[in-house]
Order: structure tokens, then C-alpha cells, then sequence
């Protein structure tokens, strides 16, 4: 009976034991599946941060390009229009150094024409350069001539260069023959075709880049 008894407390004693640590476990397993929730929740949270903090600097960052951009686009355009301004005044500064323009003209393919590849005046430039010459003996006043030799594009640079030079040079001769002026106050300003007026892919525009400048200044 006694060792019935003992048996039955024992079972008793293991039974409870098991449900005990049963129970602990279970406490165990929720408590440890709640902090990793809380873990991962708290991760979770710091990625979203994290997202909206690169959302917020990416969104920065171009707001402070696109600024920055239009900044130098504007530096760029104030630097153009005081470069453009700055020309104008050395333009304007170099013609006052030379003395004040009296005449200009202008002999252009439009109206004169060379012969091609030529430099010998064609009977309308002469009769221009005639009526040049009258003005500059009516005034009587002593003159500085500037002589612009201009081609269009057709042909090497060098070439070009050479036939202003040399177109230039027929008209400085015939205003010092016919018209008395000094050679030492003509001067020669051969250009090529580095300064065109007009579109060179055209015949139009060529016609108007083939020309011969002369200015009298007193």
C-alpha cells in the first residue's frame, strides 16, 4: 500500500513537474517570439527611415543641381553679354585712335566682279574709286586710308589669303596713281576668308563675302 502510495505522489510530483515546465517553456517561446517581432518591427521602422532620409537627400540634391545649373547658365549669359559689350567698346575705342571715318565703301561681288581668281580692278570698282578720290580732294583734308581684302571659302586658307592681299593692294595702288594719296597713309588689311558677312554654302552669300573694304579716315 505504502509503496502504491509512493508511486502515485511520484507520478503526481512528474506529472506536475512536466506541466510546469511545459507552461515555462510555452512563457519562453512567446516572450522570445514577441522580442523578435519587436526586433524586426524595429528594423523595419529604421529601413523606412532610412528611405525617407535618401528620399529627402536625393530630392535635395537635385533641387541644389537644377540650382546650381541655372546659376551657371545665367554666369554664362552675363558673361556673353560683357564679352559682346567689351567688343563693342574696343571697336568703338580702336576707331577713335584711328581719327573720325569720313567715307566707306564697300566693293563686293554683288555689284563689282572680279575675274575669278583675280585681282585686277573691273571697270566699276574704278569708276567707284574715281568718285572716292573727288570726295577726298573736295575736303582737302589729309586722310589715312584702311584697305579689307575678304574672300569666301572656296579654296585653301592660304590662297584666299593671298587673293585679299593682293585685290587689296590693286585698289591701294590706284587711289595712290589716280588719286595722290601717300602710299604710307594706305594700309593694307588683307583677311581671307576669316571674316565673312554671309553664309558661304550659298552663291548669294559667297558673292557678298568676295569684296574689298575701304575706309578714309581724317
Amino acid at each position: 500500500m505504502k509503496a502504491w502510495r509512493t508511486a502515485w505522489v511520484a507520478g503526481v510530483v512528474v506529472l506536475a513537474l512536466s506541466v510546469s515546465t511545459g507552461c515555462v517553456t510555452k512563457k519562453l517561446y512567446r516572450k522570445n517570439v514577441s522580442e523578435t517581432d519587436e526586433r524586426i518591427s524595429d528594423v523595419q521602422s529604421g529601413v523606412e527611415e532610412n528611405e525617407r532620409r535618401l528620399t529627402d537627400l536625393s530630392q535635395s540634391t537635385d533641387t541644389k543641381i537644377a540650382q546650381a545649373q541655372g546659376t551657371a547658365e545665367r554666369a554664362v549669359e552675363i558673361g556673353s553679354a560683357a564679352a559682346t559689350k567689351a567688343d563693342e567698346a574696343a571697336k568703338l575705342a580702336e576707331q577713335a585712335a584711328r581719327g573720325k571715318l569720313l567715307w566707306d565703301v564697300t566693293l563686293s561681288d554683288e555689284s563689282v566682279k572680279f575675274s575669278f581668281g583675280g585681282s585686277e580692278l573691273p571697270s566699276e570698282a574704278s569708276a567707284r574709286l574715281d568718285d572716292l578720290i573727288s570726295k577726298v580732294r573736295a575736303s582737302g583734308k589729309a586722310v589715312y586710308v584702311e584697305i579689307e581684302g575678304h574672300t569666301d571659302n572656296i579654296g585653301s586658307d592660304e590662297y584666299n589669303l593671298e587673293l585679299s592681299e593682293r585685290r587689296a593692294e590693286a585698289v591701294r595702288v590706284y587711289l595712290h596713281e589716280k588719286g595722290g594719296i601717300p602710299l604710307h597713309a594706305i594700309n593694307v588689311l588683307p583677311y581671307g576668308e576669316s571674316r565673312p558677312i554671309a553664309d558661304n554654302t550659298t552663291p548669294a552669300g559667297r558673292n557678298r563675302n568676295r569684296r574689298v573694304v575701304i575706309r578714309v579716315l581724317e
